[in-house]
């Protein structure tokens, strides 16, 4: 048995799965490569298995391409705002709220 047949599973259901995939991975970021991202972004939107896409992408670090109706840049702001939130010192990676000015908890 293939140990990562489980960690592709979801991208049977892909909507991307017969589409040409140059689509995904556009040179540049401006005109027509933006287009062509945006119209990526389209084909994600509508699919079932966006949500699994994306999680995939940023656990395995993807940085080309659409993945997950997100591109490089949305995908790297993603990374670190879960970097922000892991980091020590942070009183949301303890799960507790930020202090006001006053010292005392938000609700």
């Amino acid at each position: 048995m293939n140990p990562d047949a489980d960690t592709w599973e979801w991208l049977r259901n892909a909507a991307c799965v017969d589409a040409d995939p140059e689509l995904f991975f556009p040179v540049g970021e401006s005109g027509p490569a933006a287009e062509q991202a945006e119209r990526a972004k389209a084909v994600c939107h509508g699919c079932p298995v966006e949500k699994q896409c994306l999680e995939w992408a940023l656990n395995t670090g993807r940085t080309a391409g659409v993945w997950g109706g997100t591109d490089e840049e949305e995908r790297r702001l993603l990374r670190r705002r879960a970097e922000r939130r892991r980091a020590p010192g942070n009183p949301q990676s303890r799960g507790r709220r930020p202090a006001t000015s006053d010292g005392s908890r938000r609700p």
